[in-house]
Order: C-alpha cells, then structure tokens, then sequence
C-alpha cells in the first residue's frame, strides 16, 4: 500500500476499467463502450463527454458514438448540471436494474433475431423428400431445428420475464434462488 490513499483509488480505479472492458468481449460488446460504463459507475458524481475523452484516452467520435449506444441499452442517462449547457452522463444507480436492462437489449438484439432465423431455418427445410436417404436427413433436420427452437424459446421467455419485471424484482428473484442453493 502506498502513502496517498489518492493514489490508490486512482490505480484501482483504472483497474476496474480495465478489466470491465477486457469482459466486453465475452459479452459481445466493445471494449470501449464497457470501460465508459465502469468509468461512469465508478464516478462519485456525473461526467461530461470530454471528461470521459480524456480519463480513456477516447477520440470524440468513439465517445460520442458508445454514449449514444449506453445510453440506448438504457444502461446510461443524460443528464445536466444548473447553469452548464454542457451534457453530463451517469449510469443507473442500481446493478440489478443495469443487468435488467442489458437483459432486455440482448434479448432484442439476439434472441429475438436467431429465434426468427431458426424458425426460418425450418420453414425452409420444405417437405419430406421421396427417397429413404433424403426422408432421414430430413427427419433428423427437422428434430435438431425443433430442438434448438424449444431449448432458445425456454430462453427467450425467461429473458422476457426477466426484463418486463419492475425495478427491484430481479434482485428479489436471486435473492429466492440464492435461498434454494
């Protein structure tokens, strides 16, 4: 530990960044757009543009670009300060409702798309060929699409559930699943 407990904060701060934005790649998500979200959720107090530019060493376009998006996924809000026309971000307070939220998007982004194409996938296999050969690819086809239709549609709904839920009421949801654990 070092004597400038300043210091300190600002090491491990950059830190978290880090390694929020080396975990966007797991999530499917940029680098950049995940260290702006640390950096706002480690902020004691809301951040303009330039500021999140400078502490990341961002240009203005990417900055503006991933805020946009932020705020998109709901994850991140504008907001202003009295007597500053300048624009200031702050993520939502509350992590459940931030993962609520990135539920909901990947929801819309992901399962909602590769639902429609799978259902796509299956309309396309048209009808049962003549020959035996073709009859039994066809089958087995048919049986894996509907698989994976079942076992995403289960996802799809929970996601569903997940994010139409009211503030609060995913943490109570873990929180009674963590009991059953």
């Amino acid at each position: 530990m070092t004597d400038n407990p300043s210091n300190d904060l600002a090491n491990s701060r950059r830190q978290f960044v880090d390694l929020w934005g080396q975990m966007a790649g797991h999530w499917g998500v940029n680098r950049t757009m995940a260290q702006m979200h640390a950096l706002l959720m480690v902020s004691a107090v809301p951040m303009t543009a330039e500021q999140i530019m400078k502490e990341l060493g961002i240009s203005r376009g990417s900055a503006s670009m991933n805020l946009r998006d932020l705020v998109n996924w709901g994850i991140v809000r504008r907001t202003s300060a009295p007597g500053d026309r300048r624009d200031f971000f702050t993520t939502e307070g509350d992590v459940w409702v931030v993962f609520q939220n990135i539920f909901r998007e990947r929801k819309r982004r992901e399962l909602d798309p590769l639902l429609n194409r799978l259902e796509a996938c299956l309309q396309s296999a048209g009808g049962v060929p003549a020959d035996p050969a073709g009859q039994a690819d066809h089958a087995a086809y048919v049986q894996r699409m509907r698989e994976l239709i079942h076992f995403f549609t289960v996802f799809h709904r929970i996601f569903g559930r997940i994010a139409e839920q009211p503030p609060g009421t995913l943490a109570k949801m873990t929180a009674m699943l963590e009991q059953m654990l």
